[in-house]
C-alpha cells in the first residue's frame, strides 16, 4: 500500500474560499502594517522579551510621573503602540502555527507525490523495457545522475 500522509484535498470553492478569506485579512491590517526595508529593519531598536517587560514598567513610571515627561513625549502614542503590538503579537502567533501546519501539509503533499513517483518510476524500469519505454526511462532517470565532476580516484603507487 502506497503512503498517504495528506488525504484531504479542498475544491475550487473552498480555495477560492480561502483567497478570500487570505484578502480580507490582508485589507483589514493594511492601515497599520509598515513596510521597513532591509536598512530599516536594521536600524530599528528591537522590543524582545526581556525588553518588553521593561518598556511596560517604564510606561507605568512614566505615567505615574508624568509631571516629569517633557510634552515631546507622546504617552498616549505609546499606549497605542503597546495596545498593538499585544494585539498583532497575538495575530502573528496564530499565523505562525498556521503557517507551520501549511509547511507541513506542503511537506506531506510532496512526500505523498515523490513517494508514489518513485514507485511509479520503479514499475516502469521493469515493465517498460518490453513496452518501448526505453526513452522516457532515460528521461525520467536523469532525476538520479549525480551533477558535477566525478573526482578522479586517486592511483595506487606500488611501494
Amino acid at each position: 500500500m502506497g503512503q498517504n500522509l495528506a488525504s484531504v484535498h479542498l475544491h475550487e470553492t473552498q480555495w477560492a474560499a480561502f483567497d478570500a478569506a487570505m484578502t480580507a485579512m490582508e485589507q483589514a491590517a493594511e492601515p497599520m502594517l509598515v513596510v521597513l526595508g532591509s536598512e530599516g529593519r536594521r536600524r530599528a531598536v528591537r522590543m524582545g522579551d526581556r525588553s518588553e517587560a521593561f518598556c511596560r514598567r517604564t510606561y507605568d513610571a512614566m505615567r505615574g510621573n508624568a509631571s516629569l515627561i517633557p510634552t515631546t513625549v507622546d504617552l498616549d502614542e505609546m499606549a497605542r503602540d503597546l495596545a498593538s503590538h499585544d494585539a498583532l503579537a497575538q495575530r502573528h502567533a496564530r499565523l505562525v502555527q498556521f503557517m507551520e501546519k501549511m509547511q507541513d501539509t506542503d511537506i506531506a503533499l510532496g512526500s505523498d507525490v515523490m513517494t508514489a513517483a518513485l514507485t511509479g518510476y520503479a514499475l516502469l524500469k521493469l515493465t517498460g523495457r518490453t513496452e518501448g519505454l526505453d526513452t522516457l526511462q532515460r528521461e525520467l532517470g536523469k532525476r538520479f545522475e549525480r551533477s558535477g565532476r566525478r573526482k578522479a580516484e586517486p592511483t595506487s603507487r606500488a611501494a
